[in-house]
This record gives structure tokens, sequence and C-alpha cells, in this order.
């Protein structure tokens, strides 16, 4: 096609339609056992899970979440070794299984769903949630907290309705398991967080 023929009755070319750029998350970034920060066969763990939804309430299947938290004792140095890297291929070797590390990366199934087993937390009640998706430029904070603590800066300062959005429900048919659901726009929007 001419330029000509893609000018505009004003005599210039139209915008080139906006983007945004990947996601490139399912590869590099995921890591084995990823969700699996509580150390395996540990008698506490808990399980927060839940959806990923877009601004019309639909599922994201390729969303990207990572969780960073304090362990029980409410330490926040966390061990080394989340991140382990094969010598040999450069490739990720997970876990040692045995260590809290107090971090973990999970990518949403085709369904849009993620699942994290870990430790409660110490201290503050929360999980700390950053979302990585498509359709965003910059990432996104948020919080998952496990419990309403009161005098909490951040909760007491949002109107109820708001707060709501930042509370994992315990299920009451499930042993330890919290459903914490992710909105990035609409009604239900997720708080978020903005850090300077």
């Amino acid at each position: 096609m001419s330029e000509e023929s893609l000018m505009t009755t004003a005599g210039t070319l139209p915008p080139t339609p906006s983007h945004t750029v990947g996601p490139f998350y399912g590869y590099a970034l995921p890591f084995p056992d990823g969700g699996e920060i509580a150390p395996a066969g540990h008698p506490d763990t808990i399980t927060v899970h839940g959806y990923v939804y877009d601004g019309a309430g639909e599922p994201i299947p390729d969303a990207l979440l990572e969780f960073w938290q304090a362990a029980p004792d409410g330490s926040l140095t966390g061990a080394p070794g989340s991140l382990r890297r094969d010598p040999v291929t450069g490739g990720h070797l997970g876990r040692n299984g045995v260590d809290f590390t107090g971090f973990g990366r999970v990518p949403t199934d085709a369904d849009g769903h993620y699942a994290v087993r870990t430790l409660p937390p110490g201290g503050a009640p929360y999980l700390s949630v950053c979302v990585f998706a498509r359709g965003l430029l910059h990432h996104l904070f948020t919080r998952a907290y496990l419990e309403e603590p009161a005098g909490d800066t951040l909760l007491s300062g949002l109107e109820p309705a708001r707060r709501e959005t930042l509370l994992a429900r315990a299920e009451a048919d499930k042993h330890r398991t919290y459903r914490f659901d992710i909105h990035l726009q609409g009604d239900k929007e997720t708080v978020f967080l903005a850090f300077d």
C-alpha cells in the first residue's frame, strides 16, 4: 500500500495503533515450585488462591504474581534460595524444600487461577503482591490481608467497600485456605498501592 493511499483527508498519516509490550512471562520468569513458599510438609502451611480478572470481569490466563511476606517470627530477611540456578544450564533449580524464603512467583493458569502455599506471616498479617499482566505498562502492588488487624493505617484509611478488596477470606469448607481475587479494573477493582 502506498503512502498516498494511507493519507487522511487532512493530508497526514493516521496514528499508529497503541499497544503494550509482552507479556513474556511464560519464558524464564516462572520457576519450579514458585508457589511453594512453605517448606515441604510443614504442618502450619496455608493456601492462598484466587483469580485475576480484567476490567470486563474476564479471567486473565497469562498474568504473573509475585508474593513477599514476613516469616512466622516476623522477620523480613528471608532465606536465600528461592531463585537458585543450575550452574550448567542457567535454568532455575527452584527451592531446596527446607528453608522458608518469604518469596514466591506464580503464573495464572488457563482459567486465570493462581495458588501459593506458605506459612502465616508474623507481625503484619498480609502478603505483599505484585501483579504483572497484559495491558499493564507497569506492574501493580497490593496486599492480601489474612485478617483485619485493628489500627492498620492502610485499611483504616479506606472506605469499607474498598477495604474488602484487600481481605483474603478463609474458606470454611477447606482446611487453612484463603481466597483472594484480584480485579485490575471495574466496580470491584482491587486497591493498588503507589510507592515513591
